[in-house]
């Protein structure tokens, strides 16, 4: 197969013309020695982690399917460490979107004159750009349309379908005694559809129990069995 990307945590190969093969990876993501899955640097590998991230965005995923919510998944195989997903367009060079429930992480530190650690946030948007070089600048609604990344009708059916998976996610955590403070996800159009893309695992979102964050391969063992 031939290789179009390789990320941080994942590569993607072309299966054929409409599909695509995402491999998931055991590399971590974090900073000054500690996971961190907001962060844009590679950390280190950690040996069955790429395996527990397929498994976990394997569980979202059919969640998302039972809820009638429209994504690139087809299938996956986890002895392959695979996932094979509809070919997508996406954004530009891609969009970040996060749901926030709690003041945590980057938006802690932009906002802390005027926010406090997990004060509630009531499902907040916001939207960066895919950009590592630039450390994923945030980008605000009107400059994503001035610049024709998103048409008006697009960036509000991004913004919906951002809450209302986080909610799925969040609830279905809430379920096995997690807590979900914020998610990233992406987008893309399958066709003139825009469905949710990429992947949803502990690579994505942060998640605490009993006031501790859970870390990504241990999250994935309390959440897709």
């Amino acid at each position: 197969m031939k290789l179009l990307y390789d990320g941080k945590t994942k590569a993607v190969y072309e299966l054929d013309k409409d599909k695509c093969v995402l491999e998931f990876k055991d590399d971590v993501t974090g900073e000054d020695g500690h996971i961190d899955p907001g962060s844009n640097y590679v950390l280190g590998k950690l040996e069955g982690k790429g395996k527990s991230s397929l498994k976990m965005s394997q569980h979202f995923f059919k969640l998302l399917q039972e809820q009638g919510v429209p994504s690139h998944y087809i299938d996956s195989d986890l002895a392959k460490n695979n996932m094979v997903v509809w070919k997508a367009q996406t954004f530009g060079h891609g969009l970040e979107v996060v749901c926030r429930f709690k003041a945590y992480g980057s938006f802690l530190r932009r906002y802390a004159r005027y926010a406090q650690e997990f004060q509630p946030l009531n499902a907040l948007v916001e939207v960066t750009l895919k950009d590592d070089e630039r450390g994923d600048p945030l980008i605000n609604d009107e400059s994503l349309i001035q610049l024709g990344l998103l048409t008006d009708g697009e960036l509000e059916t991004i913004k919906a379908l951002a809450r209302k998976v986080a909610v799925i996610v969040k609830n279905d955590l809430a379920s096995k005694g997690l807590e979900l403070v914020d998610i990233k996800f992406e987008f893309g159009r399958v066709g003139q559809e825009i469905v949710v893309i990429d992947d949803i695992s502990g690579d994505n979102m942060r998640v605490f129990k009993d006031g501790v964050q859970v870390p990504p391969r241990e999250l994935s063992d309390l959440v897709a069995e």
